[in-house]
C-alpha cells in the first residue's frame, strides 16, 4: 500500500524541478520543526479518514514523516534534500482518484490549520505542490 504512501510524498514533494528563490515560505511554516508538526499533524489526520486511510495501511509511516519533511523542506524554499523516489514512481499502478487527492489535500490543510498557517501561505505551499497532482492521479 505506497499507494497514499507515495501520494503524500507526492503531495508534499512538490515540484523539485524549480525550487522557490527564496526561504520565506520556509520561515513562515516555522522551518524544519514547523514542517515536521505539520506533516504530522497530516498524517493523523489521514489516521482518521476512512476515505484514505486504507492507502497507509502498509506503509513506513516513519519513513513517509521523513521524506514528506524533506519535500515541503524543499519545496517552500528551505536548506533540505529530497531522497525518496519520484512521484511518478511512487504512484506507478496504484490508480489514486482525484477524490483520494484531494482528501490528502484536506487533511494538510487541517493541519496547517492546527498550526495557524495564514491562508496566504497555505496556498502558496499548495500553489507549490500542485504540479505533481498529474504525477500521481490514475497512475
Amino acid at each position: 500500500m505506497r499507494l497514499l504512501s507515495g501520494l503524500l510524498i507526492a503531495l508534499l514533494v512538490g515540484c523539485a524541478q524549480q525550487p522557490p528563490q527564496d526561504d520565506s515560505l520556509y520561515l513562515a511554516l516555522g522551518e524544519r520543526p514547523g514542517i515536521q508538526r505539520i506533516i504530522e499533524g497530516m498524517l493523523l489526520n489521514i489516521a482518521k479518514d476512512r476515505r484514505i486511510v486504507e492507502h497507509f495501511k502498509k506503509v513506513d509511516i516513519v519513513r513517509l514523516r521523513d521524506k514528506l519533511v524533506e519535500q515541503v523542506c524543499v519545496e517552500a524554499g528551505g536548506p533540505c534534500r529530497y531522497s525518496g523516489d519520484s512521484m511518478a514512481e511512487s504512484h506507478k499502478g496504484q490508480n489514486l482518484t482525484r477524490s483520494d487527492f484531494n482528501a490528502l489535500v484536506e487533511d494538510l490543510i487541517d493541519a496547517m490549520d492546527a498550526e495557524g498557517i495564514s491562508v496566504p501561505n497555505q496556498n502558496r505551499l499548495i500553489a507549490r505542490l500542485a504540479p505533481m497532482r498529474g504525477d500521481v492521479i490514475e497512475k
